[in-house]
């Protein structure tokens, strides 16, 4: 599902003698597989992440996602409606000022017909527990209600993979088991 090959990182601005973020990184991940790569601030656990669904792209290497090299933008949608994303921060991937829209974004811009983007906006919102909230808006929820909003927003995209970077750290206890918890129930769904 995901192939990086030799792959180098260096940000925008870095030095060539600045070490890269990223470093000859080879690695597969297999469709069904669930994969934590863990390491210290600053060890490009993120910048692997981003390059998952071509929000980064590789300085040398190539990273494929099912075959689909992602130095082409022309894959660049098809990427990043199979490999969905959920951030840290649930405030940097919410736009709307009402839930339900917010998890009709992402299809509505896939061009997928309205009945079908109302079906997979219901499936995810009660997938994560917040359709009865589906008209309130986003910046009256707790952190741990906003992060299961923007889990449910990458739901309704209908990826084959999802990618959680460090998407429990702002969360209490309570709220960690509960995403911890929808992350077994996806993978135990099928879903990388």
């Amino acid at each position: 599902m995901i192939q990086f090959e030799h792959v180098t990182y260096r940000h925008p601005g870095t030095s060539s003698s600045d070490a890269p973020a990223l470093n000859d990184l080879t690695v597969t991940i297999k469709r069904g597989e669930w994969v934590a790569i863990v390491g210290a601030n600053g060890s490009g656990k993120t910048t692997f992440a981003r390059h998952c669904n071509a929000l980064l792209l590789p300085t040398i290497g190539k990273v494929t996602i099912n075959g689909l090299d992602t130095l082409e933008r022309s894959n660049h949608t098809r990427i990043r409606s199979q490999v969905g994303m959920v951030f840290q921060n649930p405030e940097d991937q919410i736009i709307s000022s009402v839930i339900e829209e917010d998890c009709a974004f992402g299809p509505e811009n896939l061009g997928i017909p309205t009945r079908e983007i109302q079906e997979r906006v219901s499936r995810s919102l009660n997938t994560v527990e917040m359709y009865v909230q589906r008209m309130r808006p986003p910046h009256l929820l707790s952190a741990g209600q906003m992060q299961r909003v923007a889990l449910a927003g990458v739901l309704a995209m209908q990826p084959d993979c999802i990618i959680f970077d460090e998407s429990t750290a702002m969360l209490d206890p309570r709220g960690r088991l509960e995403v911890l918890n929808t992350m077994r129930s996806l993978h135990e769904r099928g879903i990388t």
